[in-house]
């Protein structure tokens, strides 16, 4: 059982497809970059509707008869005596699986601030590698304070100079951070913002701050707090890492036997291609722990 059906998902079905096991994906149609018009550095994809890849993906998994799709939400998973797992599923149907892997990604959540969600994944952005070169050398601002806003305002300079951090409030930057941001000539906004506006929702006009005075801008970066997009990893009892996401090994493998996690719900950097290639590697350490489970020495 394989749940979520993004790039980490489809990737760890096509490996199991090949090696010839039975393998249900199941998944709510919610994937995290669906605001997005295009997905970048991904090798052989740059540029592609994040839709578009998910279409060709499970495309290329109807030739794998073994594997199967289903566009439904799973609700509940138990482990039963015999060690495997009872799946209950939104319409409370059933079926019965010896491993399951997690590819159920994350939420971000953003500020209740008018715009943000309008523009989000066109014009508020959150990854630089993703969307920089996009906006290269035009007036962006960074969202944030303390260090995390520093440092993804250093990060995003690289892209363009015509740079300025808004804080929503007190910066909590010490006064050599502060010089560091100046020696970029990064200008620091703490005034309250009041609200973003667009023309459309792919292109940001100004910022727009409680006191009435306003910032043009034509993009914003942000890291948003983010969240498990299921709970059905604290159903199985996985240990969580200090930053909310699922602990992992090396191999893909959670604190729970027979739970496996991939994707975006088990690492901080997060992009398509690298979510694809952790499924890849639960999917090979899925199947070579069923091969040696299977051995039988008479």
């Amino acid at each position: 059982m394989i749940v979520g059906g993004g790039s980490a998902g489809l990737s760890a079905a096509l490996i199991l497809g090949r090696s010839l096991r039975n393998v249900l994906v199941c998944d709510n149609g919610e994937p995290r970059n669906l605001p997005s018009h295009s997905m970048h550095s991904f090798l052989s994809r740059d540029g592609t509707d994040p839709s578009d890849l998910l279409r060709i993906a499970r495309d290329q998994l109807k030739p794998y008869d073994t594997v199967k799709i289903r566009n439904i939400e799973v609700k509940q998973i138990n482990r039963n005596d015999k060690g495997f797992f009872d799946i209950e599923f939104a319409d409370s149907t059933r079926v019965t699986s010896r491993k399951i892997l997690l590819s159920t990604g994350i939420v971000d959540e953003l500020p209740n601030i008018q715009g943000f969600s309008e523009l989000w994944g066109k014009a508020v952005l959150h990854c630089p590698y993703c969307h920089g070169w996009e906006v290269r050398d035009k007036p962006l601002a960074i969202y944030g304070k303390d260090q995390d806003g520093l440092s993804l305002a250093l990060l995003v300079y690289n892209w363009s100079n015509n740079l300025v951090l808004c804080s929503n409030g007190p910066a909590n930057l010490e006064g050599k951070d502060r010089k560091i941001l100046d020696s970029k000539h990064i200008e620091i906004y703490e005034q309250n913002i009041d609200r973003l506006e667009y023309s459309s929702v792919d292109k940001l006009e100004r910022i727009v701050f409680v006191d009435g005075s306003s910032l043009k801008r034509e993009a914003l970066f942000i890291r948003p707090t983010q969240r498990q997009r299921s709970s059905l990893s604290a159903q199985l009892g996985c240990t969580m890492t200090e930053s909310g996401k699922i602990k992992i090994d090396e191999t893909g493998k959670t604190t729970v036997s027979g739970v496996y996690a991939a994707g975006d719900a088990v690492r901080t950097r997060q992009q398509v291609i690298m979510a694809a290639s952790d499924g890849v590697n639960a999917a090979i350490t899925i199947n070579q722990d069923m091969v040696d489970e299977d051995i039988h020495v008479s």
